[in-house]
């Protein structure tokens, strides 16, 4: 049975991990290393942020970061989905997409969006399943 819990600085080794694997595929971010725990909770919302768990193992992760310090932003965010190598396929972001979509709107966020990698099928299928929409693409 998969389990979705709030995500703490504890599983950060597990989630820096699944986040390393979906750099590696080169086509769920465009960064090249994995971040600090630091520099990440710095980065993100402290509301929104995730884990599944499997027999006591991390298999995915998800949350939500500001897209602008601006005011007129507040309630815009960029959400992150990672599943875990090996596992995909077997419904977890659509578990993790469901919490993290339910914790936004919970906490005053009106718009989500994403910057997906058209080869990441399983990530555009996915956020397609909860409403997103393609709204452009970028070139170069």
């Amino acid at each position: 049975m998969i389990r979705i819990e709030k995500a703490t600085k504890e599983d950060w080794s597990e989630i820096s991990e699944i986040y390393r694997e979906g750099i590696q595929t080169k086509n769920a971010t465009f960064r090249t290393e994995t971040p600090t725990w630091e520099e990440w909770n710095a980065s993100h919302h402290q509301h929104s942020r995730f884990i599944a768990v499997e027999v006591n193992e991390v298999i995915g992760w998800c949350a939500i970061a500001p897209v602008s310090t601006r005011f007129e932003y507040r309630g815009v965010a960029e959400v992150s989905v990672y599943v875990k190598q090996g596992v995909i396929g077997k419904g977890i972001g659509s578990l993790l997409m469901e919490a993290v979509i339910k914790s936004s709107e919970e906490n005053g966020i009106w718009t989500l969006y994403s910057s997906l990698f058209p080869e990441n099928e399983a990530s555009v299928k996915l956020h397609l399943k909860y409403g997103f929409r393609r709204i452009g693409y970028r070139e170069k």
